[in-house]
């Protein structure tokens, strides 16, 4: 969910701030225990030794059994990456998805992963190409058996640099104004909440980091989720049109964006009103 409450699964991808690292651990043990459940491997991506994972998850159900069969994996992100590495999106992705494929060819049903990512976004450069691989695995998500919780740690990174995470993510218990995501069918993305004043330049960025791409010329976004959008968005989302040379078609449920369009004289966003988008 999106506010302060626990956050759910809605196709498997949800980021989660936290303060404490028992409170993440609060969350983990029912996500991972749920895959385990449904005869899912299971892992957790944190700092500290394995030995020190496997103290954080001591209330998991079946945790002992689950490593010595291989289908609760504990992996240390030290011993994974460098303290200042940049993380390549489409390899980190091509590894998911490898791991996923490893964990059905040994008779799972799928993979479900947290990962505290803390140390991977430190930097500004880190979050940019971290905040394209969010993209491109939320995507892989929709298509495959994988579903991940991506923990970040607010004394660490503090909000705002959280936020830019946070926003691209379906899910999240941060205070982001809006969720730009992937969607199940062929549409590149799909937009929920609010585009105000307060939060256009982070859709500038979210935008560009995720650079939705056109198919015959157009620019397909469902955005039936999106309460309010400010011309500023609008204007972005319109020079995006443009640099791929393309026609931006923003379906929604709300009339008034079309008259904001062409109040505008936005001839690059055709607004498509009450047409809805296949989640």
């Amino acid at each position: 969910m999106t506010g302060a409450g626990a956050p759910t699964t809605a196709y498997g991808h949800v980021c989660l701030a936290f303060h404490d690292p028992a409170a993440l651990d609060a969350r983990a043990v029912p996500f991972l225990a749920a895959g385990l459940a449904a005869g899912e491997r299971v892992g957790l991506i944190a700092a500290g030794s394995r030995d020190e994972l496997a103290r954080r998850l001591t209330a998991l159900p079946g945790l002992d059994d689950g490593l010595r069969r291989g289908a609760v994996q504990l992996m240390s992100v030290q011993e994974m990456y460098r303290s200042d590495a940049i993380v390549d999106p489409d390899a980190q992705v091509r590894a998911y998805a490898a791991a996923t494929d490893e964990a059905l060819a040994a008779g799972h049903t799928g993979l479900r992963v947290v990962a505290d990512a803390t140390p991977l976004v430190r930097t500004a450069a880190q979050r940019v190409a971290f905040a394209r691989y969010e993209h491109l695995i939320d995507r892989f998500m929709r298509h495959r058996p994988m579903s991940a919780i991506c923990a970040y740690d607010r004394r660490v990174l503090g909000d705002a640099a959280i936020d830019e995470l946070a926003c691209l993510h379906p899910e999240s218990n941060t205070g982001v104004l809006f969720h730009l995501h992937a969607l199940a069918g062929k549409e590149p993305v799909a937009l929920r909440g609010e585009l105000d004043p307060s939060n256009h330049e982070q859709f500038a960025a979210a935008l560009d980091r995720v650079d939705p791409r056109p198919v015959d010329g157009r620019l397909l976004l469902d955005a039936t989720g999106l309460r309010f959008v400010d011309h500023r968005s609008l204007l972005h989302l319109r020079d995006h049109a443009r640099r791929h040379g393309a026609t931006a078609v923003l379906r929604t449920s709300r009339a008034g964006t079309a008259r904001l369009v062409k109040l505008l004289e936005l001839a690059e966003i055709e607004v498509e009103v009450g047409v809805g988008v296949a989640r």
